[in-house]
């Protein structure tokens, strides 16, 4: 049955709606995330250790960058080689361009649609703009389907993911280093339990830290790599776009395998559409919507095209057959790392896995957590109750072989993207009308401020949109100019 709902969800319905949806958002936006695209560096300019009282739009895009980044990095992108050749390279390239766009609206209107709790953190995602910016449409539908997607999101990345993550991780350890993964497992679930018990702000002070110091080691080893192989890197670039159309012959599956495994694995990775990094989006304080939305298009950006990028170039341009190592992603990338800078290889690899995977798994817990809330709105001891469970699935992850368990996953993450897509769809106008407040105060060479007032029409909690003291006078401003136009 895993395996039917897997091929149905993956080979036909996410096939033709994920990049679809996708390129129509870019092509409605007016390409949004390449018009916008050097405006989204200008966040990494809030630097580390914010004092206030708020997630800053950095620490929310190294929250979401870390559940991004993961095992489907180094994994992910091994096994979409192996099973669909070089060239589902290019179309996982395809998935995280036009995923940025997807993205783009998803994070936006998870700002727009975020909830003030009684201890003055954010909530949101898409059950937040299901039940709320769905209900004119759906009615009370709308607070079952996002009922629906909580549920998804809690088995999912609450569970599931973090599972796997684990397993992930205590088995490269163990090759690498021959530490048992019960011990490995341990140490992870006390670090992991202390960061998530601190909550939110902790899990972000931990990742402006730990996302920038992976992603730039990991990025430094694979530019080690292209010096040393300069002269072959032209011919990968030829191989990854002749291989996309089913145009190398030595490469079995064709096209369409490249295809299944590029879209597969980018969303994987990316999680563009998905829904998962809207939850996070949403804890940030910004001025404008707009500007989270702008914030998780660079998200994607950094995870699929230049992360997975990363990983594909250490896999072709070694001497490994990716043919005859099999379908272990972490094996495949360990050995073709060792071809290039020796048996070291399997130890930075397992490092780099534990950085990626720790991350990961302060995200999945908040995705978890977040989900939780959901049906039991601000209860602190439920949600603790939850963060315990959830040190206990990382310790499970440690002990147990749960290959079938990945089956289970990507099923429920079709799920997941479904149910986001549709609600996509239907709230695009409420999106553009968002981008295009965004736009206007840009164009007008302003700092986008944005305005409750104007969305009376929708069922936003204004308590979240209480400015602090610097957009709240831009704010005045644009008003009183407002006045004195009319």
């Amino acid at each position: 049955m895993i395996e039917y709902l897997n091929d149905l969800l993956w080979s036909k319905v996410l096939i033709f709606t994920l990049v679809p949806i996708g390129l129509y958002f870019t092509i409605r936006s007016g390409f949004v995330q390449f018009r916008h695209f050097g405006r989204m560096f200008s966040v990494l300019g809030q630097g580390f250790g914010h004092k206030g009282d708020q997630p800053t739009s950095f620490q929310a895009l190294a929250l979401s960058v870390a559940g991004r980044v993961g095992a489907g990095n180094i994994a992910g992108v091994a096994v979409a080689i192996t099973l669909g050749g070089p060239g589902a390279i290019f179309w996982m390239w395809l998935v995280g361009l036009v995923g940025m766009a997807t993205s783009f609206f998803e994070c936006s209107l998870a700002q727009l649609f975020k909830v003030r709790e009684k201890n003055g953190n954010f909530r949101g995602g898409p059950a937040y703009y299901i039940s709320r910016g769905l209900k004119p449409l759906l009615g009370p539908g709308a607070v079952g389907l996002a009922a629906v997607y909580s549920f998804l999101l809690l088995i999912t990345f609450g569970v599931a993911f973090v599972v796997l993550q684990s397993f992930a991780v205590t088995s490269s350890v163990e090759s690498a280093f021959g530490v048992p993964r019960i011990a490995s497992g341990i140490a992870l679930a006390v670090l992991i339990g202390f960061v998530i018990l601190g909550g939110v702000k902790r899990i972000t002070k931990v990742v402006e830290i730990v996302v920038p110091v992976m992603a730039l080691g990991y990025v430094l080893l694979v530019t080690y790599v292209l010096a040393t192989n300069l002269t072959e890197v032209p011919a990968v670039f030829g191989t990854i776009f002749t291989s996309a159309f089913g145009l190398n012959e030595a490469f079995a599956g064709g096209i369409g395998a490249a295809i299944l495994q590029g879209v597969r694995r980018g969303l994987f990775s990316n999680e563009a559409g998905l829904g998962s990094a809207p939850n996070v989006a949403a804890v940030a304080y910004v001025s404008h919507p707009g500007q989270q939305g702008m914030v998780q298009a660079l998200s994607v950006f950094i995870d699929t095209i230049i992360l997975c990028t990363c990983t594909a170039l250490i896999i072709l341009l070694s001497g490994v057959d990716i043919t005859a190592v099999g379908s272990d992603g972490i094996v495949l990338t360990q050995t073709a790392l060792a071809d290039h800078v020796g048996d070291w290889a399997e130890g930075f690899i397992a490092i780099a896995l534990f950085l990626f995977v720790f991350s990961s798994i302060m995200y999945n817990c908040y995705l978890g957590e977040t989900a939780v809330d959901f049906f039991i709105q601000d209860n602190s001891a439920v949600v603790t109750i939850y963060r315990l469970i959830a040190i206990g699935f990382v310790f499970v992850g440690a002990l147990l072989d749960l290959g079938t368990v990945f089956g289970f996953a990507d099923v429920s993450m079709g799920l997941l993207a479904v149910v986001n897509l549709i609600a996509l769809v239907l709230l695009f106008p409420i999106g553009l009308r968002l981008m295009r407040d965004f736009d206007a105060q840009l164009k007008r060479r302003e700092q986008p401020v944005f305005d409750a007032t104007d969305y009376a029409d929708l069922d936003i909690d204004s308590t979240a949109w209480v400015l602090q003291s610097e957009d709240a006078e831009r704010l005045a401003q644009r008003r009183q100019s407002r006045v004195r136009t009319h």
